[in-house]
Formats: structure tokens, sequence, C-alpha cells
């Protein structure tokens, strides 16, 4: 079983669901925060915080912090000879407050939109403290908060919230937080709860105490309740969130705990803005936990950072990209320095509409990906460098049963084979490897094969005219990428001039034309639309439109 274990998404919707839409899981669980702000102006979401304050003050003014502030104010309304200016902030704060739980809800709904279309995966969600209560939203099916559920033999338990109320959500509708310090363990909810349930995988927004909880010039924050726990019962793994720059991998009397840092970008204290995109995936051999790896999304790519497994008992550490894991260690931005720029137009309606097609990708598709990932696992054990890119219906992620597997093959041969691959012994190797592995079970065919060596070298010369260099700028712009972590360190390279990456892709453009218009690649996409109709699915219009453009076929009505 594989899950992937994301948290503190913040309102990043998009790249959430490009992350579900990118990645294959069993299981995905996404932790609070799911939204940012309970408006959708920052304006009214300042005018809201702001009245809040005031509000809050006056309550405590009047020794009335026993009462909710919804509670209040509505109390406070019914006196009689109320201030104007108090009645005028109250009457506001209401009809805010009203505003605030409708616009909650329908973000949610938005969300669930989004992440349904995952229909071969289980979804769970769980509120943070910026999040209202999701039994009263799209969402209540997905919700772990107070609820478990057995996945492939073994108890996923979650408990939400946090021991803080955020300033600008209403307080009236925040999951409550019964778990602060001074709470006994037996009169505690979430240690009764978990006690009740007795889960193997916890997953919660706060941490638990001295673990993935410090917060500068304050110290440790999490919850006594949630350590005693896990220390007093067989809890294989405690996933948690809330505290971006205290994250990791721990692993503490036979659990580990994780805690990624923010998937969504968030602003800091300090007014600086801090990328995102951070998840684990954390993959189980039966009831044992085999792998942990901490991995970064970044413009559809997944990038991995490190890696943890046990051996001879221990857990080792494996930082993969050195220059990833470092910057967030110090709390540094990466990939935010890298210069962003627009692909081509074929690139970028290509990219839509795969974005859009990938919604609805099949059982076959994930079943090929699967036994594609599995052949490289096998292959890296006699190959330094071996990685693919995923082109045709697989790419699209609408294969069927019929379908063939289509590859372009990444190796770091050292004989400088270029176009004359097929005579290339390293390529030979490793066709008849994947043949062996694969052949039996799905027609499969390498359509290319690039030294990686060839396309380094010329990077760093800046060889405008190496065609092989071309066509990995190609594939890397269009396919999905098997053992990502082989090709992204040339990617990084390639991204360090974008200006390069601009002129290689003008270069290929002709080939794009050529190909686009070729009637076999026509009728590919009049199959990937049968194929939605066959589901049910109708194509919209505007994919329809950014087809006929991909294509350069004219508008009937034109």
């Amino acid at each position: 079983m594989k899950i992937i274990f994301l948290t503190d998404i913040h309102g990043s919707f998009n790249q959430t669901a490009a992350l579900i839409y990118e990645s294959m899981a069993d299981v995905y669980i996404i932790g609070g925060d799911l939204i940012d702000i309970p408006f959708y102006g920052i304006n009214t979401a300042i005018n809201y915080h702001d009245l809040q304050t005031d509000l809050k003050n006056l309550r405590k003014k009047m020794n009335r912090e026993d009462m909710i502030l919804e509670d209040f104010v509505d109390n406070l309304l019914d006196f009689p000879n109320v201030p104007d200016d108090i009645a005028d902030k109250g009457t506001d704060y209401q009809q805010l407050t009203i505003r605030a739980r409708r616009v909650m809800q329908q973000k949610y709904k938005v969300l669930e939109n989004m992440i349904s279309f995952k229909s071969s995966s289980q979804i769970f969600t769980l509120p943070g403290n910026y999040d209202m209560d999701l039994k009263y939203t799209s969402l209540h099916e997905r919700d772990l908060h107070l609820h478990w559920h057995n996945l492939g033999g073994l108890k996923v338990a979650g408990y939400g919230g946090a021991e803080v109320w955020t300033a600008g959500i209403p307080e009236r509708y925040i999951v409550k937080y019964n778990v602060g310090i001074g709470i006994n363990d037996f009169n505690n909810e979430m240690y009764t709860f978990f006690k009740a349930v007795k889960p193997d995988i916890i997953v919660a927004h706060q941490p638990a105490h001295g673990i993935h909880d410090r917060i500068s010039h304050i110290g440790p924050s999490g919850s006594p309740a949630l350590r005693s726990f896990c220390e007093n019962n067989p809890v294989k793994l405690c996933l948690t969130g809330h505290i971006h720059n205290d994250w990791g991998f721990t692993a503490v009397e036979g659990c580990v705990y994780l805690n990624p840092s923010n998937f969504g970008e968030v602003t800091t204290i300090q007014g600086e803005v801090s990328e995102g995109g951070f998840f684990y995936q954390i993959e189980f051999d039966s009831a044992e936990m085999a792998r942990v790896s901490l991995k970064k999304f970044v413009n559809d790519r997944i990038h991995d950072i490190a890696e943890y497994y046990r051996k001879e008992g221990k857990w080792v550490e494996d930082i993969i990209d050195n220059e990833r894991f470092q910057a967030r260690r110090i709390g540094e931005n990466y990939d935010m320095k890298v210069e962003k720029y627009s692909h081509i137009p074929e690139i970028e309606l290509f990219k839509d509409i795969k974005n859009f097609f990938r919604m609805f990708r099949t059982l076959e598709t994930e079943a090929r990906l699967d036994e594609l990932e599995k052949a490289i696992e096998v292959l890296q054990g006699e190959f330094t460098d071996i990685a693919m890119d995923v082109v045709g219906s697989v790419n699209m992620g609408i294969s069927q049963q019929s379908s063939d597997i289509d590859v372009v093959l990444y190796l770091r041969c050292g004989q400088n084979c270029r176009d004359l691959y097929e005579q290339c012994g390293c390529y030979r190797q490793a066709k008849t490897k994947i043949e062996e592995i694969i052949g039996g079970k799905y027609e499969f065919e390498i359509i290319d094969c690039i030294d990686l060596n060839v396309v380094e070298q010329s990077i760093v010369t800046k060889n405008y005219e190496c065609e092989v260099t071309q066509r990995f700028v190609a594939y890397r712009s269009i396919c999905r990428p098997i053992n990502y972590k082989v090709i992204a360190p040339i990617e990084d390279i390639l991204n360090e001039n974008i200006e390069f990456r601009r002129e290689l892709e003008g270069s290929i453009r002709s080939y794009f034309r050529i190909f686009a218009t070729t009637s076999q690649h026509m009728r590919s996409f009049d199959k990937y639309e049968s194929r939605l109709k066959s589901i049910g699915i109708k194509l919209p219009e505007s994919i329809r439109d950014k087809i006929r453009q991909y294509l350069q076929v004219a508008h009937p009505d034109n």
C-alpha cells in the first residue's frame, strides 16, 4: 500500500489536484490547513480581522471570555442602549461571519469537485486551525476528524484542529480542540478516541509534544496527549503538520513521526513568501512500513528529496537532492528563484489538453505506470542512471486493456551514440531486460533513447544545434517521467538558463507542427474522446477548441 501525505495546503487547490493527478497512490491524506482565508478578497478578510480584534478586546474588558466571540456579539446586540459605533461593528461582524461560513463551504466544495475525479484512490481530509468543522461541508465523507478507516488491514484515525484560534476565522465554526495541556489523558477527547479505536496510523494537525512542534522563541508547542498515546500504544506512524519549519522524519519507540512542512505557499510573520510543494510518500509492505520518501511538487514535476528505509533494524536517511533538502533545512526558497517562463504555444496547448484527460486516468493506465516503475527499480541495480518518459495513451492517462506502452528511454551510456542508439550495447541490454519484465504483460516499444551525458554536455556548452538535447527538451515538456530523480538534475541545469531552453523549444517547433498534423496523431485524440464518452464524460467545448488549435484544424464555423 502506498500513502501520500500532504498538509497545510492553505488554499492551493490547483496544486493539490495536480499532484493527485500526476502521482499514484492507494491513499491520499490531505491534512489541515485546507484554506487560507474565509473570504475571496483580502480587503474583506482584513476588515473582518479588525472587527474581530476590536470585539475581542471588548469581550475581555467586559469579562465575558467564557463566551465564544459570535455568541458574545449576538448577546451584546440584544442589550438596550448599546453605543451606535459598537452596534455598527457588531452588526457588520454578524453579517461577515455569515458570509465567511458561506465562502468557506464554497471553497471546500471546490476542493471536493477537484479531487473527486481520482476515483481509483481513497482521499481523506483533516481540518486544521484555519478550517471549519468539515462535517458541515462537501468534504464530510472524507473527514478524518474523530473518524477511522481500515486501509489494507491498517487502521488510520484522525484528530483535527489545534490549540490555537487563528485570527480571522469565525470562532463559532472551528474544530473544538479538546486536547489542551492540563487535560489528563482519560478526560482528553483525542486520547479516549484513539484508545477506543487502537489505530496503527494517526493523522493529527497539531504535532506530538517535543517532536516537530518547536516554534522559534517559544519552544515546544505540541500535544502531550498525542505523544503519550503514541509512546504507550503500538502506533506505527503519526502524521502531523501545523508547524511548517519544524518538519522532518523522526522515529521514537517504534513510531515514525512525519511532518513534511507546508504544501501550499504561505506568508511568514515577516511578510515573506515561503514556497511549498513538500509531501511524504509512505510505502507499506503488508503491515510493515518499508520506505518513506520526502518529495517536492514543482510545476508538475515530482522531485525526490530524501528517502528513509530500514537497514539492520534501523532507519537510514538517504538524501537524494541535497540542494533542495538543505534549502528547506535553513528555510530558504529554492524553486521560486528559478525564472518563470512559458512554453511555446504548441506545448502549452498540449499540456492543457493532457491535464484535462488525466483527470479521468484509468486503472489500466495506473497498472502500466506501476509496471514501469517496478521495471526501473529492478534495472537500477544494473544501470547507474536509467529513467523513462511515457508517451501516448499512458501519458494522457486513458489507456485501455488493449493499449500498448510507448516510452523514451534515458541512459548514461558513455559511448556518445547520439542518433545511433539502436546499435548501442547499453540500449540493447536495457531493452532486453525491459522486455523480459514487461513484454509478457503489455505490448511495449521504446520510441527513442537519450544519452544524458550528451544532453548534459550540450547544455553546459550551450550547443543549440544538438538534436539529442532538442528531443530531450521536447519530451520533458509534454511527457510523464518514470524515475524522475535521474532526470531532475539535468533539467535543473537546463532551467538555470531559461533563454537557452526557449531557443531549443523554438528549434523543435516545426517538428511539433509536423507531428501534430499527422493522421495517426489526429486519430489518437478521436480515440481519447471516445473513451471518455464510454464512461459518460462529454468533452467540454473549451477543450475541443484547444485540440483544434493544437492539431491546427480550423473550427467548422470558420
